[in-house]
């Protein structure tokens, strides 16, 4: 089966690699480990020496599944499903994170680059439109080694950087032209409900700049035959009782990213993990919430807004 985008589109990695700046960035990427601050947290430790900081991991690679996904963003999702790579562990300790078993117990294998490698080459095989990073952050230095060894072999098709919205600029400078999709969550707001909930002081801080530079990288998401292959894409799941915060997310994205800019509002919040410990959390959104944050959207003249299957079904 042929991916049906890949004569249309031809990602800027395939170039980066021709010039030899693939192989520029996997080396300061792995110097990088010796005092980690590839993500906002600036753990300082030694990875390359197996220390770890906040994510919870050293120099190990760990997977915890490969396959095509079928649930994600209809652009993204085609008609052969999006190529799905999930990481073990996080940068962030969200207490409703519905991955928990994955991002908090670490849940998976232990594998190589070339392994990471041939996985990407496996899901382009079978037709895949794109390569899915699900929660990369802490591994983007064996990421980039594993695009590298990859496209030597033939990989053409757009990576997805699927992520929390806890980045570090300085990391991403060093995906520009690797990354084709960025597609990051943006939680909250306020920096209160980031730390009280994710475990992070400073996130809306964060994300505001990440999401600039992810844009300043990628533009708007551009779509060709109905998918996805180049530009971000940002989600907000909207969250109970306003701890999302999402009139300011919104008027964010319109008057400082793009009114273009191509938002799913996701619904599908359920109390995962230790939610319960926080009555405010403690439950399903309601229609009435849902509703509300897409009409704020639209307030604020963003133009291209994916409503959840779930709206209408609580």
């Amino acid at each position: 089966m042929k991916t049906l985008i890949s004569f249309k589109y031809e990602p800027r990695y395939v170039e980066l690699n021709e010039k030899g700046i693939l192989r520029d960035r996997v080396e300061i990427l792995r110097q990088i480990l010796n005092d980690c601050t590839l993500c906002p947290r600036n753990c300082h430790v030694n990875r390359n020496l197996g220390r770890k900081g906040k994510c919870r991991v050293g120099k190990e690679l760990i997977i915890s599944g490969v396959h095509p996904h079928f649930g994600e963003e209809n652009c993204l999702v085609g008609t052969n499903g999006s190529g799905t790579i999930f990481f073990a562990s996080c940068n962030m300790n969200c207490i409703y994170c519905q991955n928990y078993e994955i991002s908090r117990f670490k849940r998976g294998e232990i594998v190589t680059v070339e392994t990471l490698a041939e996985s990407m080459l496996f899901l382009q095989r079978i037709g895949c439109h794109n390569i899915n990073l699900v929660t990369p952050t802490h591994y983007v230095p064996q990421i980039v080694e594993a695009i590298e060894i990859a496209v030597k072999k033939g990989l053409r098709i757009p990576i997805v950087y699927n992520c929390g919205g806890y980045e570090s600029v300085e990391t991403l400078k060093l995906l520009d032209g690797i990354i084709d999709i960025y597609m990051p969550d943006i939680k909250y707001s306020d920096n209160f409900y980031g730390l009280r909930y994710s475990g992070v002081p400073d996130y809306w801080d964060v994300v505001r700049e990440a999401v600039k530079e992810m844009w300043r990288q990628v533009g708007d998401l551009k779509i060709v035959d109905g998918v996805a292959v180049k530009g971000l894409l940002v989600r907000h799941l909207v969250l109970p009782n306003n701890i999302a915060g999402s009139e300011k997310v919104f008027e964010f994205l319109a008057n400082e990213i793009s009114k273009n800019t191509y938002v799913n509002i996701m619904a599908q919040y359920r109390p995962c993990f230790n939610a319960y410990l926080k009555p405010e959390l403690a439950r399903r959104i309601t229609p009435q919430e849902y509703s509300e944050a897409v009409k704020l959207a639209i307030k604020f003249g963003l133009s291209r807004i994916e409503i959840s299957s779930w709206y209408g079904i609580f």
